[in-house]
């Protein structure tokens, strides 16, 4: 049995380490703050140094530090007071691949490590991004993607910070901004803080605000996201591994995708994931989005107190088949609490890079919660939910009949996105394959008259309404519809 001298000793000994833990000035090591002399060895050999030394920060004081790859080791942290930049290089020869992606800021396998202070991370990725552009047109450097779109693939611009295996990581304070790929990745990190960070992450396609994948331990909080792709993104791209234990809480995201979503990479799985207490705003795609569409599971999951202000859709929950024969599993889904505003027209108008317009032309979506015949989504609970939308849906766009449901495609391998079904049924919630819903207190709001009803059922079976309340201009009209359901209670 443990002795309190143990727990005494125990507590000295990290006392101690956290005491003599140095901060090292980075001018010490020949770090030129110009913004033009090019430090990538400079910092490196700091790092290496302190690591070496048992630990301690590098800290940049005010003014711009222009530097190429560099790689975070175990008990490092680099500190950037207010007025510190670290600047990427423009040049796309001076970051390293590793694997698929590209990064300023490299850990692999390391621990107690983190990137403190008031300071900017300016990835400078417009530029870089443009100039990758412009070698892979001269055939210096290969796209593995063959340039879709006249766009390089994410895997070969750089992130600002990519960790992948590191334990115990601490992000606080900083802005980052300006990446060329997607911002921030954590992939199989363990005990990760992010909290009160500024993200502005708008400079080119993809570029998600955080993407945290096949991760234990995660806390996001207190911080600002807008970002041209996904705001807070969950990934799963090992089928052995599972996002688990994550908090996003008290957060504001804006983003021409989706809020706050999880999914799309699905191959492990999700669960035990908290979001509560955020507001997301100005969203193409959907506030929230759950995604098991490539074999993994979704289960655990609780949102409460999200508020969605001019966002193209409020939630969109969905199982796919994108590689048969590995369907998902999407079950236990609590959402309280939960106010959302759908305007009448394009939510990210104004972006650089805003969400595309193949989907168009059709109405307004619904919320849309869609399973598979032999995969159906299970065990939801909504409560508290109101959602505000403008209504007017025009009879004339590829309108499908309530008695002619069957012609909706499940679309399986598709990806998976809220208009990915076009026009569908219903102005406010759209259900299909799904068993065991309940819904308290929901309240539904349409502003112009619109020929769809408020709430379409499609094969959903164990279905609970209770306190629902619908404005609907059409007087009379029943709100819900049942195609194919049973067991449907409205109380």
């Amino acid at each position: 049995m443990r002795t309190p001298l143990f727990f005494s000793t125990l507590f000295f000994l990290c006392v101690l380490c956290t005491v003599e833990a140095k901060d090292y000035k980075a001018s010490f090591f020949g770090i030129k703050s110009n913004g033009t002399t090019l430090n990538t060895t400079s910092i490196q050999k700091a790092i290496d140094h302190i690591h070496e030394n048992g630990g301690g920060r590098l800290v940049f004081y005010v003014g711009r530090y222009l530097t190429g790859t560099i790689y975070l080791k175990s008990d490092v942290t680099l500190h950037l007071e207010e007025g510190a930049v670290l600047v990427g290089s423009e040049n796309p020869f001076d970051y390293d691949r590793h694997g698929y992606w590209t990064a300023l800021i490299f850990a692999f396998d390391q621990q107690n490590i983190g990137i403190t202070g008031k300071g900017v991370i300016d990835g400078q990725g417009y530029k870089v991004a443009n100039n990758i552009l412009d070698m892979v047109h001269r055939g210096v450097i290969k796209d593995p993607n063959d340039l879709l779109y006249d766009r390089p693939r994410e895997g070969i611009r750089p992130q600002n910070i990519y960790f992948k295996g590191c334990k115990q990581v601490t992000i606080t304070g900083i802005t980052l901004k300006d990446p060329g790929s997607w911002n921030q990745q954590y992939d199989q990190c363990s005990g990760i803080l992010v909290d009160d960070i500024t993200v502005d992450s708008k400079s080119y396609w993809n570029n998600d605000g955080i993407d945290i994948v096949d991760c234990d331990g995660v806390v996001i909080k207190n911080s600002y996201f807008d970002a041209a792709d996904d705001g807070i993104c969950l990934k799963s791209h090992d089928a052995n591994k599972v996002c688990n234990n994550v908090v996003i809480k008290n957060n504001v995201v804006r983003s021409s995708a989706s809020g706050i979503k999880f999914g799309t990479a699905s191959r492990g799985g999700f669960k035990n994931i908290k979001i509560i207490n955020n507001t997301v705003y100005d969203t193409y795609r959907s506030a929230i989005t759950f995604a098991a569409v490539d074999g993994g599971f979704i289960e655990n999951v609780l949102v409460d107190s999200l508020r969605a202000y001019n966002t193209g859709n409020p939630i969109f929950l969905r199982i796919g088949e994108r590689k048969p024969p590995h369907k998902g599993r999407l079950e236990n889904i609590v959402i309280s609490n939960f106010y959302a505003e759908v305007p009448a027209n394009k939510p990210d108008a104004g972006y650089r890079f805003e969400g595309p317009v193949e989907d168009l032309p059709r109405n307004i979506s619904p919320s849309v919660i869609t399973g598979m015949p032999d995969a159906p989504i299970k065990n939801l609970l909504f409560k508290n939910v109101e959602f505000r939308y403008p209504g007017g849906g025009d009879s004339l766009y590829a309108k499908v009949n309530l008695n002619d449901l069957d012609k909706i495609p499940e679309l399986p391998k598709k990806y998976p996105e809220f208009s990915m079904f076009k026009e569908l049924p219903a102005w406010g919630f759209y259900l299909r394959h799904v068993q065991g819903v309940r819904f308290e207190n929901l309240r539904l709001v349409c502003k112009e008259k619109d020929y769809r009803r408020a709430i379409v059922l499609d094969d959903v079976h164990n279905a609970n309404f209770k306190s629902l309340g619908v404005q609907d201009p059409v007087q009379n009209r029943e709100p819900i519809y049942e195609h194919q359901s049973s067991a449907v209670l409205v109380e």
